[in-house]
């Protein structure tokens, strides 16, 4: 990615944070399906509908901010 302006950075910034949002939602997924699947389960519906959320978010962004792909 070539040099980015400040304002640009910010967005980076921005993005990350969306970013992290999936992959700590993905974090509950994955210790309900290695720890807990047993009695946990009925968590799994909501949680992927979080995450396709979430990942709208990110693309979203993308969307509007194509230089940070």
């Amino acid at each position: 990615m070539a040099d980015l302006t400040e304002e640009q950075k910010e967005k980076k910034k921005e993005l990350a944070k969306y970013k992290r949002k999936v992959v700590e939602l993905a974090g509950v997924m994955h210790d309900i399906v290695e720890d807990t699947i047993w009695t946990d389960y009925v968590k799994l519906p909501k949680l992927s509908e979080d995450i396709g959320l979430a990942m709208q978010d990110v693309e979203s962004f993308l969307e509007e901010h194509p230089y940070l792909r």
